[in-house]
């Protein structure tokens, strides 16, 4: 059965277009450092993890619930003995991600000018909105996108929708992202195509355990080779790995 092309192109924003988990892994270094007297650094980083995932449907994804989770990891470990300068030790550090500088990973700006000359861009992100709104504003990227989606969660309906809405369907939509967990396994499942590109840095809750292999699917290092993977697609349209 012959494929339909690709019409419209989805991308995540943090660690796709620019860097984000860094921060967090400088944050949580300080956080551990913090609780020293408390257990050893792996524990205390697992201990912090578990929170974080107990606590995302609560308050989902972002510094703030990153910031909710430290507190409530460091008096759990402390059996609520905790001076308060580590408390506004923790709101410092939190205070602080939300005002660092946005940098852009290579070739994001060139590679995303080309393609807005050729197809509607859509900024597909989860986590905290003003953050997200913040970080967009700085990246001097929002006028490439033809539409921003800020998400609670990104699931096979949040890619049905959104690119029924801002493309053709999902079946003529394309989706660029570092998470194999939220923007590819999702987006495949909604009947996209998909173009991992894997950053160096993943949040532990982004993995999976089993490799994904999908007719749908492609795996690139650079970003800038998107165009072409998406000029092949639309060359080839057999629905066939190139």
């Amino acid at each position: 059965m012959v494929q339909t092309a690709v019409t419209t192109l989805g991308f995540d924003a943090d660690d796709t277009l620019w860097q984000n988990e860094q921060f967090f892994r400088y944050t949580e270094g300080r956080f551990l450092d913090l609780l020293a007297d408390f257990g050893d650094r792996a524990t205390l980083s697992s201990r912090l993890f578990a929170v974080e995932k107990r606590n995302v449907p609560v308050y989902g994804f972002g510094i703030k619930g990153f910031v909710l989770s430290m507190m409530e990891t460091a008096l759990e470990v402390s059996d609520g003995r905790l001076d308060q300068s580590v408390i506004a030790s923790i709101l410092t550090m939190g205070r602080e991600m939300l005002g660092h500088p946005v940098e852009l990973l290579p070739d994001v700006r060139e590679t995303l000018e080309r393609l807005a000359d050729r197809y509607p861009l859509v900024l597909i992100t989860k986590g905290d909105l003003f953050d997200q709104e913040r970080k967009l504003a700085a990246s001097g990227l929002a006028d490439l996108f033809t539409s921003v989606e800020i998400v609670s969660e990104k699931s096979a309906s949040t890619y049905a929708r959104v690119f029924a809405a801002r493309g053709d369907g999902a079946d003529k939509g394309l989706m660029v992202g570092n998470s194999l967990r939220s923007d590819i396994l999702p987006a495949l499942e909604a009947g996209a195509y998909a173009v991992h590109v894997p950053h160096d840095l993943t949040w532990t809750y982004e993995h999976i355990d089993e490799p994904i292999v999908h007719p749908r699917l492609f795996i690139e290092q650079y970003i800038r080779n998107v165009l072409e993977i998406i000029d092949k697609i639309n060359e080839n349209t057999d629905g066939l790995r190139l």
